[in-house]
């Protein structure tokens, strides 16, 4: 029995190792709703993508300059779509964070952990397995009635934007995985170009008066703006995309998808902590159902 035991154990490890990183990235995302509408305004969303990104892409090309050079003109392209899908994804989830309710936000982008597998099934033409869905599924009942203790409100202008960024996320995460460009370069050279490119496209929407302009508001910023800035710059967009970007290599999209499905409940915990709000008995089962989901679809993936 050991013989056939033991092989296991490695492998199990290996998983969590693979695994807590994108758990984290969930954690931070959980609190980055909480953290952008202290710091954004509708007027303020462009300036304030232009000075999230800002504030690490110089650190990140120092820190990775022999990589960037090491980039064929191939990964330099790829890397860059990438980009651009990303840009896409904050536009989309920033505008339609501060034009709705957290708690709706919450909800409707957890639908990412529906889109991947059935994006991937269809790309690949493989139907995915049935307890997978149906852990999905448990999951996504979970976010329902987590949120239903801060009131789902009706849909808005800002809950169509979220479900765009939903579908957008989904968009990247199968990008990673398939653009045969950037398989085998360096993470942090295209994290760096990925992040460049989205500067790129938030500073021609300053640059065109797309809202007020970044230096106007990097000077209204007090220390807690600040402060939110850097959480937002540091954790939510390089330690999370990094993060992403490494594992989707190292498992299947769909499964860094159902992790990062525990946003939601991140989201809530913030708010009971920091917030000040309550979940509730409903709340509180919805929490116990996407931990269950999210490790269940675990292993089945």
């Amino acid at each position: 029995m050991s013989t056939l035991v033991a092989p296991a154990a490695p492998a199990v490890r290996r998983a969590w190792l693979t695994d807590l990183p994108v758990l984290l990235v969930a954690m931070v995302w959980g609190a980055s709703y909480l953290a952008a509408k202290g710091i954004t305004t509708t007027h303020t969303v462009v300036a304030v993508l232009v000075l999230r990104f800002a504030v690490v892409l110089p650190a990140l090309v120092v820190a990775g300059w022999r990589g960037l050079r090491a980039l064929t003109a191939p990964q330099w392209r790829g890397a860059a779509v990438l980009g651009l899908i990303l840009s896409g994804i904050f536009l989309l989830e920033t505008y339609g964070v501060v034009r709705t309710s957290a708690t709706n936000a919450g909800l409707i982008i957890s639908l990412t952990m529906i889109f991947t597998p059935l994006a991937e099934a269809a790309v690949t033409r493989k139907r995915p397995p049935r307890a997978f869905l149906a852990a999905a599924g448990l999951s996504v009942l979970g976010v329902i009635l987590l949120t239903q203790g801060g009131g789902f409100t009706r849909p808005s202008a800002g809950d169509g934007l979220i479900l765009l960024a939903a579908l957008a996320r989904t968009v990247h995460v199968l990008a990673m995985s398939r653009i045969k460009a950037v398989e085998g370069a360096d993470s942090l050279s295209l994290t760096t170009v990925q992040l460049g490119s989205a500067v790129a496209v938030f500073a021609v929407l300053a640059a065109a008066g797309t809202g007020a302009s970044p230096w106007s508001v990097a000077a209204d910023f007090g220390a807690g703006e600040w402060a939110g800035l850097l959480f937002l710059s540091v954790f939510c967009t390089l330690f999370a995309f990094f993060v992403q970007m490494w594992a989707v290599r190292r498992t299947s999209p769909s499964r860094v998808s159902l992790l990062l499905g525990t946003e939601p409940l991140w989201a809530a915990a913030v708010g009971i902590a920091v917030g000040g709000e309550r979940l509730g008995v409903v709340g509180l089962v919805g929490g116990v159902l996407v931990l269950v989901g999210t490790s269940w679809g675990r292993g089945v993936r």
